[in-house]
């Protein structure tokens, strides 16, 4: 079976940028590139329990006439094939639907807000809900395109940390690129409770075999250990877990997070599937 993502192309200078990189994701992990390109504002997605419409910034539909001469440019540049999705269901006459039978979903920061307004420390909520109730993992895009050249996995022991460090060294084996984890001491998260877990769930050699470095973080700021995450690495975070992770991403710590690294994210939430 041959895996894919979507990507919803903005044919503006920001949607390049977060094009090459859904360009050089496939290429990497060899995926197919299904490529929807909005003649409407919103679009509807039906997951499983909810129904999310995502509002779209009016920049995606920018210049129709060349936003298809334009992918089909960069990605020959790429070397990498496209698929153009055309929906074939709508909801309304102007709210088409988007199928979601996809391994992964590319996003920028935000969809539904101008680039202008977007900073690190911010992650939109339709991105948001899409990470919360889709069955594939999300990738958040940094502002400028960014070859990744690692994969950094946050682990923090919950049930969604384990789906996230699963989603790590699948990217791992299929990229060729070395894994590495970061856990935040804090509480009761700390290398002993972890390897009891990982043994446990019988993931001890398997961590041993595919992980290169595990390191623990334990400075009293979250941004301050957040320096020791390489730049160029793809970051893989559980949404929904306990402790940490689920603060870091869907609470209070998620700003600091985002304006404190530029990665590329990858977002697995709790009903994300593994690939």
């Amino acid at each position: 079976m041959v895996n894919s993502l979507l990507h919803v192309f903005r044919n503006n200078a920001f949607g390049r940028e977060t094009f090459m990189q859904s360009l050089y994701f496939c290429k990497t992990l060899d995926f197919t590139l299904r490529v929807y390109i909005p003649r409407h504002s919103k679009f509807l997605m039906y997951f499983e329990n909810e129904v999310t419409q995502v509002d779209l910034d009016q920049s995606y539909l920018s210049d129709p006439d060349t936003a298809q001469e334009h992918v089909e440019a960069l990605a020959k540049e790429a070397g990498v094939s496209v698929d153009f999705l055309t929906p074939k269901d709508f909801t309304a006459s102007t709210l088409p639907d988007v199928p979601i039978g996809f391994d992964c979903m590319c996003c920028p920061r935000s969809m539904s807000d101008k680039t202008s307004r977007i900073g690190l420390g911010y992650v939109g909520p339709k991105v948001r809900r899409i990470a919360a109730a889709a069955p594939f993992p999300v990738l958040v895009t940094s502002l400028c395109y960014k070859p990744w050249n690692s994969v950094a996995v946050f682990f923090g022991g919950s049930a969604n940390a384990f789906k996230a460090l699963s989603m790590g060294l699948s990217l791992s084996r299929r990229s060729g690129m070395p894994l590495d984890l970061f856990t935040i001491e804090e509480g009761d998260v700390n290398r002993e409770t972890l390897d009891n877990l990982l043994q446990v769930r019988e993931m001890t050699s398997v961590v041993e075999e595919g992980v290169r470095e595990w390191y623990f973080l334990n400075k009293s700021k979250l941004e301050d250990n957040l320096y020791e995450i390489p730049p160029d690495a793809l970051t893989v975070l559980g949404a929904y877990g306990h402790g940490m992770i689920r603060e870091a991403l869907f609470g209070s710590k998620l700003e600091v997070i985002q304006s404190q690294i530029i990665n590329n994210m990858m977002i697995v939430g709790p009903k994300c599937r593994v690939f």
